[in-house]
């Protein structure tokens, strides 16, 4: 039965509504073409340095991304260095400012596994191009399905963003994972909207 209505969040700790979307077929794409001055670069077997710099510009101080920092090097490494995962990098006048990761580690699914820029780089127009490519590089591959996440620590627009790009919501779930700021992980300043509870 389930167990409705108000649940404590232990201390230390924090909670996030995940939504789970999918598509099952290639959209329809509106041409969009990159900015002057901007690309879309794959990175070849980027170095975990690299790759949790530029992942904590993107997700880890207004967002709270955290998972990949929490990875040990050689975790971390393993999935950088997969051939079926696939680290694309927005850049402008060659630094890295947006982050595009495709994961098909999954016989016939491919997962958008991130998806994000630098907070200099939102409101260009970036997002749509980025997306474009995201959804173009995936669907070239043998898949039937390509899916993502999103949970509630993240961008306010990101769901609704998701959904205008084809993907439909199948499941929400809640998450509940220790504070990263109490682990040294991100500053303690970070994700000023989700407040730090000690005790």
């Amino acid at each position: 039965m389930l167990d409705k209505g108000f649940h404590d969040v232990p201390p230390g700790a924090i909670a996030t509504v995940v939504t789970h979307l999918e598509m099952r077929e290639k959209p329809d794409l509106r041409p969009v073409s990159a900015p002057d001055g901007i690309s879309l670069n794959f990175v070849t077997s980027p170095s975990t340095d690299w790759y949790r710099d530029l992942y904590t510009r993107v997700g880890g101080h207004d967002w709270l991304w955290f998972s990949r920092l929490a990875m040990s090097e050689s975790e971390l490494s393993a999935i950088l260095t997969d051939p079926k995962v696939e680290v694309y990098a927005i850049e402008l006048d060659g630094h890295a400012e947006g982050l595009l990761e495709l994961d098909f580690r999954q016989d016939t699914e491919c997962e958008l596994a991130f998806f994000g820029l630098t907070t200099r780089m939102i409101g260009r127009g970036l997002g749509r191009f980025m997306m474009n490519a995201a959804i173009d590089h995936a669907w070239r591959k043998p898949i039937t399905r390509f899916h993502v996440h999103t949970c509630t620590l993240d961008h306010p627009s990101a769901l609704g963003f998701y959904q205008r790009s084809g993907f439909t919501p199948i499941r929400q779930q809640i998450e509940i994972a220790d504070d990263p700021r109490l682990a040294g992980l991100i500053p303690r300043d970070a994700g000023s909207h989700i407040p730090i509870i000690e005790s």
